[in-house]
């Protein structure tokens, strides 16, 4: 049995990173990584760019928002890249849905 839960990650959910979870740049690889209790997950600078936008207050279309607008890139690409992060990494714990 897996202790895995899933959560359902939509445009409207609220993210933000749970107590004892940071982003952390680990010296010794030069990469940025997201620490939690007995876990470290290595992240790409998109990954960390999603991961400092989760504020706990903006809901991931408004991320995209701002993404596809900084970027150039078509939102609803962004939104579904965006999702899909999300919804990895709170299945894994690593993520807090606000609302």
């Amino acid at each position: 049995m897996s202790d895995q839960q899933t959560v359902t990650i939509t445009a409207e959910t609220v993210i933000k990173l749970p107590r004892g979870v940071r982003l952390h740049e680990d010296p010794v690889r030069k990469q940025m990584v997201l620490l939690a209790p007995e876990r470290a997950l290595a992240l790409d600078e998109i990954a960390v760019a999603i991961v400092r936008a989760l504020d706990g207050v903006k809901s991931l279309d408004q991320i995209a928002d701002g993404f596809a607008r900084d970027f150039g890139a078509p939102k609803d690409h962004v939104l579904a890249d965006i999702i899909a992060f999300a919804q990895e990494f709170a299945n894994r714990r690593m993520l807090e849905i606000v609302q």
